[in-house]
């Protein structure tokens, strides 16, 4: 890039500014009359991995506009530094880094829920321990809308999205099945499938199919103790080794420096 060219962008950038100060040309507005046609480009998932990080606390249209703003302006910004040059290759450039610009904070949701993956694989047998206990009480469905207020807050965009098709008339195993695939863990089909059949039974076998889903509730939680402890005791084994080598690497140094003094003497 010459001087011509880093002149050409200095005063693009100039005229930007100028035309923003004096309201010529109002950014926000451009993206908020775009943002409704590029809708289709929103995952189908995005809205659930929002809440599984920020729960309840967050605004979807602002969140989505934000990705589409940032896609603009870096496609924006590579047109101006490629414009003196500017060939349907440089374009495509233009256009496939203003995707990726967009698509980074979906990838970073995708990639959080895909770490919480294990912390729910964790959580899901105490949440259906204390769904139990409501069970015991109550119809299925009143359990499951009870039970949100006190289940941990990652699974209960699901309970809501659950408990509406339910109360919409949907009597099939669907809804139970939507809530497992959004939290595909270990045995969450299985549990799902349990809970559908629980809430179809007649009071007279109630008590015996909660039993049944009692005892794999029980197997759950044992096995989720098992991980827990297997995971305490990989975390200490591995500072013990950090710190027998920490201490074995300290020693041998010090015996080879102790060497090298005798041998100078």
């Amino acid at each position: 890039m010459d001087i011509m060219d880093l002149m050409f962008i200095l005063v693009a950038i100039i005229f930007f500014v100028i035309f923003q100060v004096n309201k010529k040309l109002d950014t926000r507005k451009f993206i908020t009359d775009t943002e409704p046609y590029l809708r289709f480009l929103m995952e189908d998932d995005y809205k659930f991995l929002l809440s599984v990080k920020y729960g309840d606390n967050y605004d979807l249209e602002k969140c989505f506009s934000g990705r589409i703003r940032d896609g603009l302006i870096v496609i924006a910004a590579l047109f101006f530094y490629f414009i003196a040059s500017m060939n349907f290759v440089k374009l495509l450039i233009c256009f496939i880094v203003g995707f990726l610009a967009f698509k980074l904070p979906y990838i970073q949701l995708k990639s959080y829920y895909k770490a919480n993956l294990h912390r729910i694989n964790l959580m899901l047998p105490y949440f259906l321990k204390s769904l139990e206990i409501l069970i015991q009480h109550y119809t299925v469905p009143v359990a499951l809308a009870k039970s949100i207020d006190t289940a941990p807050e990652i699974f209960r965009p699901g309970l809501r999205k659950m408990i509406a098709k339910i109360d919409a008339g949907d009597m099939t195993v669907d809804p139970y099945m939507d809530f497992a695939k959004e939290y595909p863990v270990r045995d969450s089909m299985r549990m799902m499938r349990l809970l559908y059949r629980l809430g179809l039974g007649s009071q007279e076998n109630k008590q015996e199919q909660l039993m049944l889903f009692s005892k794999t509730v029980s197997t759950l939680q044992n096995k989720s103790r098992e991980q827990k402890y297997q995971e305490r005791l990989d975390r200490m084994e591995s500072k013990t080794m950090v710190m027998l080598f920490t201490t074995g690497g300290g020693v041998l140094l010090l015996l080879m420096i102790s060497m090298m003094m005798m041998i100078n003497l």
